[in-house]
């Protein structure tokens, strides 16, 4: 199979690079088993009406591509879609796909500014890129349009309380002052139009999201606080059928 072709769209608008450490993690065993399969995990469940086939999807931040393949796998789509701002990120994106005998097409764009057609994706997926985006509200606005009636978002994003901690600091870049909490994240995805239910949220609290990576939990086996400011937020939206 030919390697995909990447189109680059003329409107990248500005963005903070990730640091060394993060490009490199993005690449690990340790990100794809614990943070993004983990994520699929938790979100599958969270679809209602779940369908066996979504014929278009749609991938935010496909970074390395690891995640092209899964949404390949568990939705079975006709048409698949990657897009990332980072001309480096989509090349190993289309090796990666190339690899596994999956066609795939690729766009650099802003999630600002996405080049797809109004109405003319079913499942939308955005994991951990959401954070890095610093036109947060143009953002959500442009997954609603790009959408069909009925179509659902897969947001799994890490928060405030998580990205301002010290350790994600030194070890990462991202836009602080737009960080947000859970509540908001959730608020600022129902004011773009979707439909959130009770049941298609989850707060995950694994050891990677932690500010202490879990040990105290795992070593000194102290169990975290039962109340506490969530630093994930899983959800599935939809958006409306009028």
């Amino acid at each position: 199979m030919n390697a995909p072709l990447i189109v680059k769209s003329p409107h990248l608008h500005p963005h903070v690079p990730e640091s060394a450490f993060g490009i490199w993690f993005l690449q690990t065993h340790t990100w794809t088993l614990h943070v993004l399969e983990r994520a699929f995990k938790d979100l599958e469940p969270l679809i209602p009406d779940r369908r066996a086939s979504y014929p278009v999807v749609a991938d935010v931040g496909c970074g390395w591509g690891r995640s092209l393949i899964k949404l390949h796998e568990r939705f079975a789509p006709q048409r698949l879609i990657g897009m990332d701002i980072n001309p480096d990120m989509l090349e190993a994106s289309a090796k990666e796909a190339a690899g596994a005998g999956i066609r795939a097409e690729l766009i650099q764009c802003s999630s600002s500014h996405m080049t797809l057609e109004d109405n003319s994706v079913d499942l939308l997926f955005c994991h951990q890129t959401f954070h890095h985006l610093i036109e947060q509200e143009e953002a959500i606005q442009e997954f609603f349009r790009v959408l069909k009636p009925g179509g659902v978002l897969l947001f799994a994003e890490s928060t405030k309380r998580y990205i301002h901690s010290w350790m994600i600091r030194l070890l990462f870049r991202h836009p602080m002052e737009v960080q947000k909490t859970a509540g908001e994240y959730l608020a600022l995805v129902r004011s773009a139009g979707f439909q959130v239910a009770p049941q298609s949220i989850s707060y995950p609290y694994l050891w990677w999201s932690r500010e202490d990576l879990g040990l105290m939990e795992r070593v000194l086996r102290i169990k975290p606080n039962a109340v506490r400011e969530e630093t994930l937020i899983n959800l599935v939206a939809v958006k409306p059928v009028v």
